[in-house]
């Protein structure tokens, strides 16, 4: 994709039958898409699966696309419900698993230590979330999307991705605290 082109105008393209346009939107969002996928599944096999069939979607349906979102909400939107598919064939409950493992390697060892610490802190109070909460926090704070987006992914009222986040906060802070007094 080149610096000026949109993922409307690719998504436009694609609906077109430009094999081009969906070479470069696919190697815009698969990692993108592969790593979502992977955080609700837990398989990498099973991840970029979801990364093809998402992919077949966006060729198969771009010409349905109305702009009414952003391209990228409908993305996730499709890479969801392909890994809720994929969750229900195996018969398995969501599991996500957040890698908070990345240090900065000019830091120096105590800083190093203390924030691995926090982030094992940080994984078992994530781990306590329901699978509602998780998806909601991943999605507001990992993938960095408003609560419209979401709402459109996880298919729920804007207002319930308000309060998921509200209470998944509450409950990650309150556990922190209990964790750091203990």
């Amino acid at each position: 994709m080149t610096d000026h082109e949109s993922d409307n105008e690719l998504i436009a393209r694609i609906a077109d039958g430009n094999e081009g346009a969906m070479t470069s939107f696919y190697q815009a969002h698969e990692s993108r898409v592969y790593a979502f996928a992977l955080r609700k599944l837990n398989d990498p096999h099973a991840a970029a699966d979801i990364v093809i069939e998402t992919m077949m979607a966006v060729w198969n349906g771009a010409g349905s696309f109305k702009g009414q979102a952003k391209v990228t909400t409908w993305l996730f939107g499709i890479a969801h419900r392909k890994s809720i598919d994929a969750l229900r064939k195996r018969g398995r409950h969501m599991a996500e698993e957040l890698d908070f493992d990345i240090v900065d390697d000019s830091a120096d060892f105590t800083a190093a230590l203390e924030a691995s610490e926090n982030s094992d802190r940080l994984r078992q109070c994530l781990d306590g979330l329901s699978e509602a909460h998780k998806e909601v926090v991943h999605l507001a704070f990992f993938e960095d999307l408003s609560y419209p987006e979401i709402a459109t992914i996880v298919e729920c009222p804007e207002g319930t991705v308000k309060t998921r986040v509200f209470h998944a906060k509450k409950m990650l802070r309150q556990c922190l605290e209990r964790l750091k007094r203990g």
